[in-house]
């Protein structure tokens, strides 16, 4: 009877023994899950999942950065005015079948009417550089890509291309063979021979000039004791530029005014009978900047420069520029006869080290995270970081349940004092967190948030790429529109945010905004990247969305409410669509209108009945000239007093006015992958009370149709191919027709 008092039952003891823990490998299995399905949550929310043109897919930036060509003067109109840099770009590379990871060195070689272009290319499987031309005969607006014209077993890159005695050379950086080659042009511009060694040193980025009866070679030599990066410049001078060379007097001759500008950094030019180099300022590793140096005295036994004033617009895109970090290299010339002045010059978009820089960050974060997954788990007991004794103790030992305490702590020493250590902090830190209790259950949602955070952190910078939101070139060539948002003084927080965030866009040339009401912003208000240009009208009114503006200097416009906030390259995609349909309106918020009496339907119904016959213009592309003057033809006059007795429908008569200028297709959606609709906090807009909204609207298609025709025997389905686009329509699917490009279908049942 005592005895059974004494000690409590077996069930009673079940009852008092602390829950048991996880094992360690559902533990590890259950986080890599949840760590796994976050990273793969995070990508899909923030990084762009639209797929880019095929020829940019390999084209992706390495250690060395981004570089792209730039041309200093362009001409052209159409769809794609005005054209933009980069020029020519590693995309264009591979398009025309050679693999390149960025263009950079640009030189250009004039040639009657011909104007063509030598640069570096870098080959991602070689990991080595070669030379390539490009050529423009309709003065830099277009290039034609040539592809590789010279390769080698070494680094190629730096192409100086010359004339003399009428033959062509190239004098390309060729520092890895140890020396300085020139070849001669055997078919210009795609074969050349070698011709002779100029100089036994391994100079880097070498120019040959003719100035005051003989000729110079300038070039850096990096193999010299102390030399650095930046390099030291040296000067030889010869009566041919086949040689023989004799050195300066002075060599190594130093730059005076700026020793980081010592190396060329293009092509010496003579400007009102004046000598001027150009040295790139290597402080950042590969080039930041450029430095012009007027050659004041130049002779077999001195030489002497000074620096002069030159101002390159600072990019203020940053990376969604295409020089928006560094620009190392400028090539300028004069056309024959007196003409303008042309150049080249090349830029990148990141700083140098940046992949490396986002790698080593990443990992960290990664790290981090798996080390602190590992504490968390032997803080709830889950993982036992207790090594066993026969881990380090001598294999002669036999093992003992009594084994004497002295004598481990003897081992420990002698064996293996780490892993005594950690059995220590195991034995510490094991079981402290009871995730039974709500106390343990706080600290373990605080720990497992740090850890998603950290995970997301490390996807964003190993796999989020390097922050750039790129343009989509037409046929290789990249151009800019103009944006335009209307709005009044009661949403100017909205306005500040919005010409903040577009302004960076890399296609936006400027920003209009068109003041309706209230005090204008005064100039420095509104921080933006491009110029923004006020327009104060006289009249509240929304006609003024589509007033004709003489100063838009640009094909396309981008109408976009001011209270619509999407990504740059949501952007950029429309943009390319509607390159590819100037005649059309592309935008992003697809309408549907049907019934009798008409009824204005939202985006989800549109898309439920498989297709839209409307496309929103407070986010739309369009041609300013097509657009703008069809709104204020006298035809469209009735509609604009419509406009202006509701407050309303100026989107719907610009789509009246189309409709009825075609039989075919007059719009186009572009989905955009994420969107925020600011109006529905800030109170004012006019579409605040949605049902009041459609039914003002649903009356302006009343009156539209009667004067403009009936909108509601068009339906429009998308399947361009590009991914930007939804998927065919359910009614598509089930009648096995996918629609072709701007199709029109006709339902099968009838639109009342």
């Amino acid at each position: 009877m005592t005895s059974s008092l004494a000690r409590p039952s077996t069930a009673h003891r079940r009852r008092q023994q602390p829950p048991a823990a996880p094992s360690a490998p559902a533990y590890l299995a259950a986080t890599l899950a949840v760590l796994t399905v976050a990273a793969v949550a995070y990508s899909r929310a923030a990084f762009p999942h639209f797929p880019h043109p095929p020829a940019t897919r390999g084209c992706r930036p390495d250690a060395e950065g981004s570089w792209s060509v730039g041309w200093g003067i362009s001409s052209g109109g159409g769809a794609a005015w005005p054209v933009a840099n980069p020029v020519v770009t590693c995309a264009d590379m591979a398009e025309a079948g050679f693999p390149s990871s960025f263009v950079a060195n640009p030189f250009l070689f004039i040639q009657g009417e011909a104007i063509y272009m030598f640069f570096e290319t870098k080959n991602p499987i070689t990991m080595k550089g070669d030379i390539a031309a490009a050529v423009s005969k309709d003065a830099g607006s277009t290039w034609r890509q040539l592809g590789v014209v010279l390769d080698e077993e070494w680094h190629l890159s730096y192409p100086y291309v010359f004339s003399y005695e009428n033959e062509t050379y190239m004098m390309p950086e060729s520092s890895k063979k140890g020396n300085l080659q020139l070849y001669r042009a055997v078919d210009f511009p795609l074969k050349w021979k070698l011709e002779k060694v100029l100089l036994e040193r391994p100079l880097v980025d070498s120019v040959i000039i003719n100035f005051q009866g003989s000729y110079w070679l300038l070039g850096s030599d990096l193999s010299s004791y102390g030399a650095k990066q930046t390099g030291e410049l040296f000067i030889w001078y010869s009566s041919s530029p086949l040689g023989p060379w004799n050195p300066h007097k002075h060599n190594p001759i130093h730059n005076t005014g700026n020793k980081s500008s010592a190396r060329n950094g293009g092509r010496p030019f003579i400007y009102n009978g004046n000598l001027y180099r150009v040295g790139k300022d290597c402080g950042g590793g590969s080039g930041y900047t450029m430095q012009v140096f007027k050659v004041q005295v130049l002779t077999v036994n001195q030489y002497k420069e000074v620096a002069v004033p030159f101002v390159l617009d600072k990019p203020l895109k940053g990376r969604n520029a295409w020089n928006g970090a560094r620009f190392h290299h400028l090539d300028i010339q004069q056309l024959p006869l007196g003409q303008h002045w042309i150049g080249v010059m090349d830029g990148d978009r990141v700083p140098p080290g940046d992949l490396i820089h986002r790698l080593t960050i990443g990992y960290m974060s990664y790290g981090i995270a798996c080390i602190l997954a590992l504490l968390l788990g032997g803080l709830i007991g889950a993982i036992k970081c207790i090594l066993p004794i026969r881990w380090y103790l001598p294999h002669t030992e036999k093992r003992s349940d009594t084994f004497d305490i002295k004598k481990q702590v003897f081992l420990c020493h002698k064996f293996d004092l780490v892993i005594c250590n950690v059995n220590k902090l195991g034995s510490l830190i094991g079981g402290r967190i009871n995730y039974r209790a709500w106390k343990g259950r706080v600290c373990i949602a605080v720990i497992i948030l740090i850890l998603v955070v950290l995970t997301c952190f490390g996807t964003n910078y190993i796999f989020g790429g390097n922050g750039a939101e790129e343009p989509y070139p037409i046929k290789g060539r990249y151009s800019q529109f103009t944006l335009l948002t209307m709005t009044y003084d009661a949403r100017l927080w909205n306005l500040k945010m919005f010409v903040e965030h577009y302004s960076k866009c890399t296609s936006v040339r400027e920003i209009i905004v068109v003041w309706n009401k209230g005090r204008a912003p005064v100039q420095g208000e509104l921080k933006s990247m491009v110029p923004v240009r006020i327009r104060v009208e006289n009249k509240n009114t929304l006609n003024n969305r589509f007033n004709i503006d003489k100063e838009i200097k640009t094909g396309a416009v981008m109408e976009l409410d001011d209270d619509i906030m999407m990504t740059c390259d949501d952007l950029e995609r429309g943009f390319k669509v509607w390159r590819d349909h100037p005649d059309r309106i592309v935008g992003y918020y697809p309408r549907f209108v049907e019934g009798s009496p008409l009824k204005y339907r939202n985006e989800r119904y549109a898309r439920q009945q498989g297709g839209y016959n409307i496309i929103l213009t407070g986010a739309a592309f369009m041609d300013h000239d097509l657009a703008f003057k069809r709104y204020w033809s006298k035809e469209a006059e009735i509609g604009r007093h419509v406009v202006d007795s509701f407050f309303n429908c100026e989107d719907i008569l610009l789509n009246f006015l189309f409709a009825n200028a075609s039989s075919t297709s007059t719009m186009e959606y572009v989905k955009p992958a994420w969107a925020i609709d600011m109006s529905k906090f800030s109170g004012v807009a006019i579409s605040r009370n949605t049902q009041a909204h459609y039914h003002v609207r649903s009356k302006c298609l009343a009156i539209f149709s009667g004067i403009y025709g009936n909108l509601t025997s068009k339906r429009f389905f998308n399947s361009r191919g590009d991914g930007w686009d939804p998927s065919c329509s359910e009614h598509q699917i089930r009648q096995g027709q996918p629609a072709k490009p701007g199709q029109q279908i006709t339902p099968q049942r009838s639109i009342k």
